[in-house]
């Protein structure tokens, strides 16, 4: 597999969106490439995005399916409110209303709810 280069105009475009929560497709078609290289192209953005305060994220937490926003950066970590209504309900009974995730078991960025 050749090794795929990223410019520093798609870099930004692709954190922009994930930020956003837009999905791999159309963020593919937004860099007018096929499929399987923009997924690939995101994941290498994804390896090295650092995430801001008041991002919200899906994460992974005991193989559970979990999402909340970013209330405070620490160096490879961040420090999560949880979002009750998009994580796994059985984890409310061991888990507290904050938590830590590493950089590393973020899975995607996702948008705000409607309030």
């Amino acid at each position: 597999m050749a090794k795929i280069k990223v410019t520093e105009e798609q870099q930004e475009l692709i954190e922009k969106e994930l930020r956003r929560g837009t999905n791999k497709s159309r963020i593919s078609t937004l860099l007018d490439v096929d499929y399987d290289t923009g997924i690939e192209m995101i994941d290498y953005v994804k390896e090295d995005i650092r995430p801001d305060v008041g991002d919200r994220i899906t994460f992974k937490f005991r193989d559970s399916d979990m999402a909340g926003t970013i209330i405070k950066l620490l160096t490879n970590s961040a420090v999560i409110d949880i979002y009750w209504e998009l994580s796994d309900p059985s984890m409310k009974d061991i888990t507290e209303d904050r938590t830590i995730v590493n950089f590393k078991d973020i899975i995607d960025f996702v948008e705000e709810p409607e309030d």
